[in-house]
């Protein structure tokens, strides 16, 4: 992964276990055991997504075993009360699946995500097939970018760019992805500027600047 912004293709998980919409409900949690996962693309035909089952899903079986729901309980709970009745994946899946291009920015699947409520995004080409998944853990990985590489990307991308022929050299400083500038520059408006774009860098957790302006 080098260089911002970063795809969720830099991210994503390529190998991905799925079901078929006819799946039974055992084969559905006996894979999740197996793969250690919480949740499983439902594929149709030549693995287009129609839809994603997770344990969410899974569980009104559970919760409503032995219950006898009042009238109340069943008018709110319709959807998970027919889950709990499902016995194949298409019965039992949330549909349609909120998914993701593999084109799109970390900052455009985390808001997806968030507005959706949802922990992970089946990745689909433009025919709907999918190519992946990316999780809540996926987009974090940027942060494990190593500080040199980060100073690097600002030094190049940033402080070049902004500041060719500075007063007194810039220095960049990072540290568990702290970025630090320190240093004296001739145009004092593009300090907020350089902020912001070093705040943009996939990875830097947070900017300290120590940017001044040369007086006159």
């Amino acid at each position: 992964m080098t260089g911002s912004p970063y795809r969720v293709s830099d991210v994503m998980t390529r190998a991905v276990v799925a079901v078929g919409r006819r799946a039974p409900f055992r084969e559905i949690v006996e894979r999740m055991e197996e793969w250690k996962v919480s949740a499983l693309p439902v594929l149709e035909g030549d693995g287009r997504v129609i839809g994603l089952v997770s344990e969410a899903d899974l569980l009104p079986k559970e919760e409503f075993r032995d219950s006898d729901p009042d009238r109340l309980t069943q008018l709110r709970r319709l959807p998970d009360l027919a889950k709990a009745g499902g016995v194949t994946a298409d019965e039992v899946m949330s549909a349609p699946a909120v998914t993701v291009h593999a084109d799109a920015t970390l900052a455009e699947a985390a808001r997806i995500m968030a507005l959706r409520h949802v922990k992970r995004l089946p990745v689909v080409n433009a025919e709907g097939v999918l190519e992946g998944v990316v999780s809540r853990s996926d987009l974090l990985k940027v942060f494990l970018r190593p500080d040199d590489d980060l100073a690097d990307e600002i030094r190049r991308d940033v402080v070049d760019v902004l500041f060719p022929a500075p007063v007194e050299p810039v220095h960049i400083t990072v540290s568990d992805g702290v970025a630090i500038l320190t240093g004296r520059v001739a145009d004092a408006a593009r300090i907020p500027l350089a902020i912001g774009m070093v705040r943009a860098v996939e990875g830097v957790v947070s900017v300290e600047s120590h940017l001044t302006a040369a007086e006159g």
